[in-house]
């Protein structure tokens, strides 16, 4: 059967693979279109798993709330470059995920891996992943979900800078309103700009708290400016220490950056909610930042020129 442009140009469209590999996949199922396709997929997953020890640092978080905005989910996936992250067809794939996360049932990534894949139950979300790969062109990998449900109240999202930051704010509140909707996305915005790791210091294990007072204890004595104070001096030494420590890692503690006068998180929303005619109790959140602890791909652009003028 002749292969015509038309043809090519049709699955060129349906599955953004190139030109070549197109009209080669089409040559080599004698112009069957649905054939073709799968001839594709198969030979891009080889083409994936070559790219699969390539570094993959960049990326975008997204996020996925309910219709009652009672469940939600946040997903990283990452890319090897900053370009393909801004890509249409890779945050479309990322906002699929998301949404795949908020209803899953898995446990760990293993078993979200193995899950059928939203859009399409003929493959799973790892088979899907691979076939992004072979179009994008690039490694990509599904590297973490997360998921809160609160059934009293409300969960509110704030993305940063086109993903790079994405938090989930969960809160038990009297009524969703757009107040308690701002509300809470300002504590969002303080989550993404403050990274606090706890809810409250009511959330802080005894024993990393103890453990803390030790280290403390110990870089204290060992400071000759303290030699001559005594044990009890250097105990409300540290304990103050911890204290002032523990409000800068704990979300309610923690002072609130929008104020016009001092206060913090917590007092900020008692406040708030007072003023809003309602209650709003903060019981949770998350925060993603793409890439925070990957290894990231160290650019030697002089290099690379002088390697392709060589």
């Amino acid at each position: 059967m002749a292969i015509t442009a038309a043809m090519v140009k049709e699955l060129r469209e349906m599955t953004s693979a190139g030109m070549a590999d197109c009209k080669k996949a089409l040559t080599n199922t004698d112009g069957d279109m649905d054939k073709a396709v799968e001839w594709l997929k198969e030979n891009g997953l080889a083409k994936a798993d070559k790219k699969a020890g390539r570094i993959a640092a960049e990326g975008i978080v997204c996020v996925k709330v309910s219709d009652d905005g009672k469940r939600a989910s946040i997903v990283e996936v990452n890319s090897e470059t900053d370009f393909v992250a801004k890509n249409d067809k890779f945050q479309t794939f990322v906002a699929a995920v998301a949404a795949q996360a908020l209803d899953s049932s898995a446990s760990d990534m293993n078993a979200f891996m193995a899950e059928s894949w939203i859009e399409d139950g003929s493959v799973t979300v790892e088979e899907n992943l691979k076939s992004m790969i072979a179009t994008i062109g690039e490694n990509m990998n599904i590297r973490r979900f997360e998921k809160l449900e609160e059934p009293n109240g409300v969960i509110v999202p704030y993305i940063h800078a086109g993903g790079k930051i994405g938090v989930l704010v969960k809160a038990e509140a009297g009524a969703a309103s757009d107040a308690v909707t701002e509300i809470l996305k300002n504590v969002a915005m303080q989550v993404a700009a403050m990274s606090p790791k706890y809810l409250s210091t009511n959330d802080v294990s005894d024993d990393y708290k103890k453990e803390q007072l030790e280290l403390l204890k110990a870089q204290a004595k060992n400071d000759p400016k303290n030699a001559s104070k005594p044990d009890e001096i250097i105990e409300k030494m540290v304990t103050g220490r911890l204290n002032k420590e523990l409000k800068e890692v704990c979300l309610l503690e923690q002072t609130y950056v929008k104020a016009e006068k001092k206060e913090n998180v917590g007092q900020y929303v008692e406040k708030a909610a007072k003023d809003a005619g309602t209650d709003i109790k903060l019981t949770g959140f998350i925060r993603f930042e793409t890439g925070e602890g990957l290894e990231k791909k160290e650019e030697d652009f002089a290099a690379e020129v002088a390697a392709q003028i060589g």
